[in-house]
């Protein structure tokens, strides 16, 4: 009796609402009081009257956490939490969606929801990881749950940036980022988290002065204030602008700097990613080090075996195919880059047309510079699919670059071209309007008329 009007009482406090609220016409206050009091015990009817007041359950307000169908709850959503580190997130969806929430107290849905999103996410269900997410984090924000809030905040702005979306992802977080900002946390892992990855939405949105400014600002923050795994965040996503600055030197810089501070914390999905992110540089940065590559892409490859996504996965096999063709071996980056794109789905595109460039490089090394070709042009066909983005833009420069290099004059300027397009720089000539009857007309922009350059 003494542990239900604890529980009665710390449940209204926790709703906000007084004893006169949660009698409602049903009560009297002095009835509330009794029980809070424990010289009153509730009869079932009202007790699940007051439990749906609360927006909880009456088994979670007799018993508390011993509760059958807490326990229950508690044991699904650890099992799921379980599936998601072991990479099986179709299993961890199927467990939360069988889960029925009312039937356990409101503090276990958003770690049952959270933890929803994330397989949402994993499995690239990013529409799916969204619809959950938003209403969590509007619930967190009205309640100034801040911690709660920054790490929600966190979740969503990444959905919002791997689904292509990097308008919402910036406004959303920067609102979301002022807020906890307010409510005192900066400094705190879950606020550092949040800020690196806008950092990451403006970078990948080609704001690079601001990006500049805006890591720096975050690494003096990190330094001061920052954990661990706060600081590797920042000094990760510091790299990224870097990288897109075109000053690779640095960016490997700060990678080692994020990786220094993340191999000293606890073990998460980030360490495997960072990895796999310095591998990339490794292959980059003048002088190339493919064997320092692989060393990293082996470590990181092993981790997400059992954590990562299947696009990630991906990535890793064609960085390892990358290093080994830098080494000679065409026939190990032939087989690295079809082991990788066997991983991706048809929604995978730009990944896809990274990796079909891979096996277009391992091709022409091993003399069939035909299929080669076929190759890079499929990826070109398959880019042509996709809206413009900076990333398409890279992807389009790098097969340019390759038929340029087999001869195909016509498909690289054609490739370059699309490549400003996607970077947003787009033609500069124009069509040349001529009066009706004239000799010129049909003319265009740009074109001599006899030996003399004349103006339109």
């Amino acid at each position: 009796m003494t542990e239900l009007s604890e529980r009665l009482r710390s449940e209204r406090i926790r709703a906000g609402l007084s004893q006169t609220s949660l009698a409602g016409g049903d009560f009297s206050p002095s009835y509330i009081s009794l029980i809070e009091a424990g010289r009153r015990v509730p009869t079932d009817s009202a007790l699940a009257v007051l439990a749906q007041r609360l927006g909880t359950t009456a088994e979670f307000l007799r018993h508390g956490d011993k509760a059958p169908s807490e326990e229950r709850a508690r044991l699904e959503i650890g099992f799921a939490r379980l599936a998601l580190a072991n990479g099986s997130p179709q299993e961890a969806k199927e467990r939360l969606l069988a889960l029925d929430l009312g039937t356990i107290a409101p503090r276990h849905h958003a770690d049952a929801l959270g933890a929803l999103a994330q397989a949402h996410e994993a499995l690239g269900e990013l529409n799916e990881a969204v619809a959950v997410l938003e209403p969590l984090l509007a619930r967190a924000r009205d309640e100034r749950r801040w911690l709660e809030a920054a790490a929600l905040g966190n979740d969503l702005v990444a959905a919002y940036h791997e689904a292509g979306d990097l308008g919402r992802s910036v406004e959303l977080g920067e609102g979301v980022l002022r807020e906890v900002e307010a409510g005192g946390i900066a400094g705190s892992d879950e606020h550092l988290r949040l800020a690196a990855t806008i950092l990451w939405s403006y970078y990948e949105r080609g704001d690079l002065l601001y990006a500049t400014h805006r890591a720096a600002e975050l690494i003096s923050l990190a330094e001061a204030k920052g954990t661990l795994r706060g600081r590797g965040s920042i000094y990760w996503n510091a790299s990224l602008v870097a990288e897109a600055r075109g000053d690779y030197v640095e960016a490997r810089r700060l990678t080692e700097r994020a990786l220094a501070y993340l191999s000293e914390g606890a073990v998460s999905r980030d360490l495997p990613r960072l990895r796999l992110h310095y591998g990339w540089l490794l292959l980059r940065c003048e002088p190339v080090d493919p064997e320092g590559a692989l060393v990293q892409l082996a470590q990181a490859g092993q981790a997400l075996a059992l954590v990562g996504s299947e696009p990630e996965r991906a990535r890793c096999a064609f960085e390892v195919g990358r290093a080994h063709l830098m080494k000679g071996d065409a026939r190990r980056a032939e087989e690295e880059a079809r082991s990788g794109l066997a991983l991706l789905d048809d929604q995978a595109v730009l990944d896809t047309c990274n990796g079909r460039i891979l096996l277009g490089d391992a091709l022409a090394a091993q003399g069939d510079v035909p299929r080669a070709l076929e190759t890079y042009q499929w990826a070109a066909q398959m880019l042509g699919l996709m809206t413009a983005a900076r990333e398409a833009a890279a992807v389009w420069r790098s097969i340019g670059d390759r038929l340029l290099e087999h001869g195909d004059l016509p498909g690289a300027l054609g490739a370059y071209d699309q490549a400003l397009a996607d970077a947003g720089i787009r033609s500069t000539t124009f069509p040349v309007v001529v009066p009706h009857g004239s000799a010129d007309q049909g003319t265009r922009s740009g074109e001599s008329r006899g030996r003399a350059s004349t103006a339109s």
